[in-house]
């Protein structure tokens, strides 16, 4: 399965956005105006983008606690997101979720979650739900290297293998968990290889290559929706930055600074991919107006969350729990009196 020509298009321009709405992120969050943690994903954006690509509308997804990435890369708008970050009323989930505990129901994102692999069972609860159902959606669950250490990772293949679920497991394997390499803490580096114990695919892809992700994550999908069973994708990839924007990790550098500037120079997916699409024939001028498109695209969503009102004060219970009793503020304001 390979891409087809305004899909091509489409994933250069889903990647860019991801690229550019990133790197504003990190400038407001250094302006002060994203409140907690900004983990980016620059640098995995082929893997993101060449699996979205891969699902259908209505298909399900969750993401990690690095996940601007991911309802981006399967279409989302860019201003709700920008002022979910800011913590603003604009925001998708009116600021309550903020940079890792968003969901977008826009684009099947049921959650993200900053708890390391603990999108993998939801991910596996939302195909059992689609195989209850009856209906033929796929569910993407991403995570990251770190998270294939954990117990949810394991009991989550085991339960989908055995049922038969339409799940597509990718891990984007960025070699390290926070500073941790995969060579120091997995007895079986190639994590591919854990889907045999499982029974089933385990498949290994250039995570910097959109074109190769796609049509692995596509041929997945295809068998998940067909009544097959899961897939286990690895997308070998790489992050740019730190695992935390503007975080100090006091053992650097735990990875050589010549193994970063390398990626950065030789394997920069959104580099990569231009040169092929140039080499297809693409001109200049098309990939210019889908660069200025997504400049002014990001611009828009910075001017827009920034001129979104803060959540009320009044406000903070509510989509909090969902209570029997017809008024949640006088719920509320009576334990206060209490």
């Amino acid at each position: 399965m390979q891409l087809k020509v305004d899909e091509r298009l489409e994933a250069y321009r889903r990647m860019l956005r991801i690229r550019r709405f990133e790197e504003e992120g990190m400038r407001q969050t250094k302006a002060g105006k994203i409140p907690g943690w900004f983990h980016a994903s620059v640098g995995q954006e082929a893997a993101v983008v060449g699996a979205c690509l891969a699902l259908r509308g209505d298909d399900a997804m969750t993401g990690t606690h690095r996940s601007h990435g991911h309802p981006i890369g399967k279409g989302a708008h860019l201003d709700s997101l920008m002022a979910e970050l800011m913590g603003k009323e604009g925001g998708i989930c009116k600021g309550r979720g903020g940079s890792m505990h968003f969901a977008d129901k826009s684009v099947g994102i049921i959650s993200e979650s900053g708890i390391v692999g603990g999108g993998i069972p939801l991910a596996t609860g939302c195909a059992f739900s689609a195989m209850v159902r009856g209906v033929d959606q796929v569910t993407l669950c991403f995570f990251g290297d770190g998270a294939v250490n954990q117990g949810t990772f394991h009991e989550s293949l085991n339960m989908a293998s055995l049922w038969k679920l339409p799940v597509v497991y990718l891990c984007e394997n960025n070699g390290y968990a926070i500073s941790t390499s995969v060579a120091q803490s997995h007895g079986q580096p190639d994590i591919a290889l854990r889907a045999a114990g499982y029974g089933m695919p385990g498949i290994r892809v250039d995570g910097q290559d959109v074109r190769a992700v796609y049509e692995a994550a596509a041929q997945a999908v295809v068998r998940a929706r067909a009544g097959e069973g899961p897939t286990l994708i690895v997308a070998n990839t790489y992050r740019f930055d730190e695992h935390n924007f503007g975080l100090v990790i006091p053992r650097q550098p735990y990875r050589p600074i010549e193994e970063v500037e390398a990626h950065k120079r030789d394997r920069d997916p959104i580099l990569l991919y231009r040169a092929v699409l140039l080499e297809e024939g693409v001109n200049e001028k098309t990939l210019g107006v889908i660069e200025h498109e997504v400049a002014e695209a990001v611009k828009q969503a910075v001017e827009f969350a920034l001129a979104s009102p803060m959540p009320r004060l009044e406000t903070l219970p509510d989509y909090m729990f969902n209570s029997p009793l017809a008024n949640s503020h006088s719920f509320v304001d009576g334990l206060e009196r209490n």
